[in-house]
């Protein structure tokens, strides 16, 4: 196997990753769903996603792992390998089209993932996918980049993300840099258009270069959340139900508590 070439670059970590939940209801629907999951996370798809997501972080693909399961789910590891430039030590010196022609240096933190998880209820007929994605990447671009594309594709009821800088970098004088970009939370990277649609909690916890934020959506639209053969017409109170237990489901994963929980 060829060695590609390392240079000085930055040495931290930095890791997004999030949990991501759609929640809806298929009692007699459950073929229905299959499909639905079947068409928007396959593993092709989620690797349209993934490089798209390299593009947008400015990291080069080394490697791509796929695999669909069933009934339903897929995975998809892609192995990345950040731009680094040998006259800046790797620092957010500059904007990245302005660097000179870089070496590709391949790190084993730096990769991108994703794996899907189906489950349900089977008495209520709630239906809970999840999406676990990471995107860790080891050099001068923060994986944040990509967090408001990640959203916009993914449509999340709930997700649960964190993120976290570890190691330090130097500068060309010797000083010990623990952070190389300013944060305050990671809404920072979310438009205010998207954040108005969700509920938010934040945990920061600056002086360890940690980050926790989870969102929940505010209004639930049936339509997006329910699967019923085209023959089924539920009364009114049928969708009232519904739509209770589906906020009901979100919000226990919301606050990682099962039973009744306060109105949010």
């Amino acid at each position: 196997m060829d060695k590609l070439q390392l240079s000085e670059f930055n040495n931290l970590t930095k890791s997004l990753n999030l949990n991501i939940y759609k929640v809806c209801y298929a009692r007699n629907a459950h073929g229905q769903y299959i499909n639905y999951i079947d068409e928007s996370f396959n593993a092709l798809r989620l690797t349209r996603i993934l490089e798209e997501i390299t593009k947008i972080v400015g990291a080069t693909i080394l490697n791509i792992a796929q695999q669909n399961y069933a009934p339903q789910g897929a995975s998809v590891t892609m192995m990345v390998a950040d731009g680094m430039s040998p006259t800046n030590s790797g620092l957010l010196l500059q904007e990245p089209s302005l660097l000179p022609e870089t070496l590709v240096a391949h790190l084993d933190k730096s990769h991108i993932t994703v794996h899907t998880y189906p489950e349900n209820h089977p008495a209520e007929g709630i239906q809970c996918f999840r999406i676990d994605l990471d995107v860790s990447t080891c050099g001068k671009i923060p994986p944040l980049r990509a967090l408001n594309f990640i959203i916009e594709n993914f449509r999340p009821d709930v997700a649960l993300m964190d993120y976290r800088i570890r190691g330090f970098t130097r500068t060309v004088q010797g000083t010990k840099l623990f952070s190389d970009h300013e944060i305050s939370s990671i809404t920072d990277s979310i438009p205010l258009s998207t954040l108005e649609q969700y509920q938010c909690s934040d945990v920061t916890i600056p002086q360890e270069n940690t980050f926790l934020t989870k969102i929940i959506l505010k209004d639930i639209d049936l339509t997006d959340h329910i699967f019923a053969p085209s023959s089924e017409k539920l009364e009114a109170g049928e969708e009232q139900q519904i739509i209770h237990n589906v906020r009901e489901e979100m919000r226990e994963i919301f606050f990682g508590k099962s039973g009744p929980i306060k109105q949010i």
